[in-house]
């Protein structure tokens, strides 16, 4: 039956939330949110209640379902992360926190009485996630520009190597997007003879498009990761916030349990699945490859060099790390923050140059942080 249209006063709410959105999306750069995608061609795909319910490997009895489409994008992933062959295994998440969830997950059904390390720049829903999951844990000191400070990493496992070691890799921290090296990581464990560990590695920015960097960040399974989580509305761009994670397959079948309800298999965290981030995902990959994300990634650091270089010509003590998207400078006056949706911390704030942020962007933001830094000084 057809639905009769909202009444005049709804339709109208309707257009001036579609104006704030248009106007706020154009105008946000201190959040990693790719917003230059076009998923028209999918639009009819709505009309369908679309449910990845269970396993993405195998059928259920509910059959309006991606998984065919999802399975490509993880093979695509798997590939790009150098996962074992014939022992990966992952899922389509809803974001990068419930990868991060899933990854720990499966470190404390392996090591029951691990003890979990993390930077202090860790996101701040890992420790929600190790309260979840009533995981004890370790807070490590960072160095001045986000990464894992190795030496104290080091001297508190030595003080704790009767436990097994979990470690929470950071591959792009929040604020300046600073990457633990996990080969680093592995090495420590390996000279202080810890024999049980288990490495996830929270890639949610940096993770997706760090396969293309070079010299290649040390991030991946080859370097030494039991498992990787991403996001996908972040670097790839979707509607929808949804996310990948990629883990060993004899570690996932540590948990699979069969249910006879949905005739597949208990391997995911949530049971109805999103259906239509998998599409979403796969069509951009079909779209541009994997020459295509280069180019995304390498489009995306050009302009993350110009915004350094102009913001320090410009006498703004900016700085970011090695190819790195995030350009860190002190925060601006309320005014340019809030209309350039900057996130501020400690006095600090970043502008995060996505494949959508363009090189005109950055002179106007530039132009009004001059003007804003002339009123504050003539105040």
């Amino acid at each position: 039956m057809r639905t009769s249209q909202l009444p005049d006063a709804e339709m109208l709410q309707l257009a001036e939330l579609k104006k704030k959105l248009t106007a706020d999306a154009e105008l946000m750069l201190g959040y990693p949110v790719s917003k230059d995608f076009n998923y028209d061609e999918l639009a009819e795909f709505l009309k369908f209640p679309i449910n990845n319910l269970g396993d993405p490997f195998i059928e259920s009895t509910y059959q309006v379902g991606t998984r065919g489409l999802e399975v490509e994008v993880l093979e695509f992933f798997a590939a790009l992360f150098r996962a074992p062959v014939n022992n990966w295994w992952g899922y389509v998440t809803n974001g990068g926190s419930e990868g991060n969830l899933y990854g720990l997950y499966l470190a404390r059904e392996i090591h029951p009485k691990g003890m979990v390390y993390f930077s202090q720049a860790t996101h701040y829903s890992v420790q929600k996630n190790l309260h979840l999951l009533n995981m004890q844990n370790i807070v490590i000191r960072t160095q001045r520009s986000g990464e894992i400070d190795y030496e104290d990493l080091r001297d508190t496992i030595r003080m704790n190597r009767h436990m097994p070691v979990i470690i929470f890799a950071n591959i792009g921290t929040t604020m300046t997007e600073a990457r633990d090296d996990v080969r680093k990581i592995k090495a420590i464990l390996q000279d202080l003879a810890i024999q049980h560990y288990y490495i996830h590695a929270d890639g949610a920015l940096s993770g997706s498009y760090s396969a293309f960097i070079e010299p290649r960040p040390a991030f991946d399974f080859a370097d030494g990761a039991d498992s990787i989580a991403i996001s996908g509305h972040k670097f790839i761009g979707s509607p929808i916030p949804c996310g990948v994670v990629i883990v060993k397959k004899n570690n996932r079948d540590r948990i699979a349990r069969s249910v006879s309800y949905t005739g597949s298999m208990d391997t995911t965290i949530t049971g109805s699945r999103n259906g239509h981030s998998p599409l979403f995902l796969w069509y951009t990959l079909k779209k541009l490859g994997e020459d295509g994300f280069r180019a995304r990634a390498l489009h995306s650091l050009k302009v993350a060099a110009y915004a350094e270089e102009q913001l320090r010509e410009n006498g703004i003590e900016a700085w970011r790390n090695p190819n790195s998207i995030t350009v860190n400078m002190p925060a601006p006056g309320e005014r340019v923050r809030l209309k350039w949706q900057l996130a501020m911390e400690d006095g600090w704030c970043h502008i995060i140059c996505m494949p959508n942020v363009t090189f005109a962007q950055i002179d106007q933001l530039v132009g009004e942080l001059l003007e804003d830094h002339k009123k504050i000084n003539a105040a």
